[in-house]
């Protein structure tokens, strides 16, 4: 038995749902009949809907506590790949508050009740108890993960688990997006000067487009900062003319959804990003 697997055992018996996760820290990809959601996905943990698929797909959704799923011969080849354990903090009524860097410490031990601790590659995972929506970016260097989103396995931490703040609540103000099936048009004011595009090219754009499908392809931690940051920036350069078609956008999200992100996550991604531009 692989140490990840028997790790994964461990977790499942104290009821925390686990899943591999392959290089990069990221889920393993969907298979052939569960690709791009084709049999309707997996909505929550509880109530699985449609899809009951015995293989590892849909990233957080194939979080599980039962060990007969977890030694399954579908799953051995998982473990055989895997290069960390990660869990569903939302489905062991959990929210981690995940410090990316220096910085966001300093805010934090500022800011919050002080709690769980276990130290990451670069920063911090802050747990709290109970759970609340997920969201990337909240501020810099600051991710909230706790309903359908996973976080690795890092060890049990340090400190008291105190109960979630009402701080951390806070950094979430967005209303959960509806969750769309396709990536939607992007519709966005005209620049003031006379609203003509200032780009050069089409090919000025569709450059653009693949250095920002490249930069979400080639991340190896913080997928989800990195594809809000990418969002970001894409918009910043291009999202005031309206030239960006559901081409351009169902690329990105493609290059998202191939790193292990899912359509909610994307499309919250861009939601706040436009929201941040004021578009």
């Amino acid at each position: 038995m692989s140490t990840h697997l028997a790790t994964a055992l461990d977790l499942a018996s104290r009821s925390v749902p686990v899943l591999p996760l392959r290089a990069g820290k990221v889920p393993f990809g969907n298979c052939p009949a569960c690709r791009d959601n084709a049999c309707g996905g997996r909505p929550n943990m509880k109530t699985p809907g449609p899809c009951h698929c015995p293989r590892p797909c849909h990233a957080w959704a194939a979080a599980t506590t039962d060990p007969a799923t977890l030694t399954s011969p579908v799953w051995a080849s998982a473990w055989k790949q895997t290069a960390a354990v990660a869990y569903h903090p939302g489905g062991t009524g959990l929210t981690v508050v995940d410090l990316d860097h220096a910085d966001a410490i300093t805010w934090a031990r500022q800011t919050l009740p002080a709690t769980r601790t276990v130290p990451t590659t670069r920063g911090e995972h802050w747990i709290y108890r109970g759970t609340m929506q997920s969201a990337n970016a909240v501020r810099p260097g600051v991710d909230i993960k706790s309903t359908m989103v996973y976080a690795r396995w890092l060890g049990p931490g340090n400190g008291t688990m105190k109960t979630l703040p009402a701080a951390v609540r806070a950094l979430v103000v967005k209303e959960p997006s509806r969750i769309r099936t396709t990536p939607h048009a992007v519709t966005v004011p005209a620049p003031a000067g006379g609203g003509e595009c200032p780009h050069r090219t089409p090919a000025y754009l569709d450059r653009g487009v693949a250095m920002a499908e490249q930069r979400i392809t080639e991340a190896i931690s913080a997928v989800h900062a990195t594809v809000y940051r990418t969002f970001l920036a894409v918009l910043s350069a291009h999202g005031r003319c309206g030239c960006l078609t559901d081409v351009h956008v169902g690329r990105l999200f493609a290059a998202a959804q191939a790193k292990g992100e899912t359509v909610r996550h994307c499309d919250d991604a861009w939601t706040n990003a436009l929201t941040r531009l004021g578009l």
